[in-house]
């Protein structure tokens, strides 16, 4: 089976991206256990806590990233630099994750056999 990696890079509700990112990832999960995932630029943002996507007349999917442990995705990785650009730590984030930095990303990445991008 291929490695996935599943790559998020746009701010959350401004598209639909991320949302269905976020499906095509779970249902993934149900072929392989085989997956990575990665939070890079403006996509760091999806994993912040509180968000009111409602304000912005958009379906709160934010808290199913929660999700990703049940279904046994444990491999997600975050931008170090990404999280440094809009002045967060991960702590402030929604899940666990490892903070990486831009070299090692590009390590991971190249170790992934297909690329998704959301």
């Amino acid at each position: 089976m291929k490695k996935l990696a599943f790559v998020f890079h746009h701010f959350p509700h401004s598209t639909s991206s991320g949302r269905e990112g976020l499906d095509a990832l779970l249902a993934a999960s149900a072929y392989t256990e085989d997956i990575s995932v990665f939070f890079l630029g403006d996509g760091v943002t999806q994993l912040l806590e509180n968000q009111s996507p409602d304000k912005v007349l958009s379906r709160d999917y934010i808290s199913a990233f929660k999700l990703m442990d049940l279904y046994d995705i444990e491999n997600v990785y975050v931008c170090q630099s990404s999280l440094k650009k809009f002045g967060l730590s991960k702590d402030k984030l929604l899940i666990e994750v490892e903070c990486l930095s831009g070299d090692d990303i590009i390590n991971k990445l190249s170790l992934c056999d297909q690329l998704l991008t959301f």
